[in-house]
């Protein structure tokens, strides 16, 4: 009741929202061991909401909570160990932390996990481990996940390579709005890669692309001799 009423205040429901109230039953619930608390008032020391911003009490907080297996609280750790904010960094502690939220299906750290597992960062580089965990979050919707699968299957790294794979992949992350795979998939429609060449199709993509600013779609519509985008 403690916790829940403490999310009343933060979110404002039923109630004027009141961090420093939401803080106060936040913490009152915290210390008797509910690691949802625990995790939401790590959140709040980080952010400053309620309460002086502090990173080594977050990051208390947040050990407390992953301790106790709540996923969310070992993903922020893992970050907070990748980032060293509020301990010291160390890739390892990372990893470790990672590993048991992804292990819960938290998309987030599943791209973590994955991310650490394709450079190699406090774990030996593995990338059919990265295209494993990229997979697992990108069947959750991690646009991000779902574009560089789409490129670890163009490029056969980590798995079999198919090209129609990662035509799949691209689509199903340009249509959440990430500009690099709407570039990548415009590619495809440019040179015929996995679909039937469409330059009009490609040419939308780069569009799309270009608008979030990324530069290699404002170079390949320049070999439409497009140079603005309402054209």
């Amino acid at each position: 009741a403690q916790y829940e009423l403490g999310n009343c205040y933060f979110e404002g429901k039923g109630v004027e929202q009141d961090y420093s109230t939401a803080v106060e039953w936040y913490t009152k619930t915290a210390e008797q061991g509910n690691s949802d608390a625990q995790n939401m008032l790590g959140y709040c020391y980080y952010e400053g909401l309620g309460i002086e911003r502090d990173f080594v009490k977050a990051a208390e907080w947040y050990s407390k909570a992953a301790a106790a297996g709540n996923a969310g609280a070992q993903y922020n750790l893992g970050k907070y160990y990748f980032q060293g904010v509020g301990v010291q960094r160390d890739y390892v502690q990372a990893v470790e932390w990672f590993t048991k939220s992804a292990y819960q299906d938290n998309a987030d750290a599943q791209f973590a996990l994955g991310s650490c597992y394709y450079y190699g960062t406090g774990v030996q580089q593995d990338y059919y481990q990265a295209v494993k965990w990229y997979r697992k979050t990108a069947e959750q919707g991690n646009k991000d996940a779902q574009c560089l699968l789409g490129y670890c299957y163009q490029i056969g790294q980590g798995v079999q390579q198919s090209i129609e794979a990662a035509v799949y992949w691209y689509t199903e992350s340009a249509e959440q709005g990430d500009a690099k795979a709407q570039t990548l998939l415009g590619y495809c429609y440019h040179t015929g890669l996995g679909v039937d060449r469409d330059v009009k199709k490609a040419i939308e993509w780069y569009k799309k692309a270009a608008a979030q600013g990324d530069e290699s779609a404002l170079l390949k519509l320049r070999e439409f001799g497009i140079y603005r985008l309402d054209e």
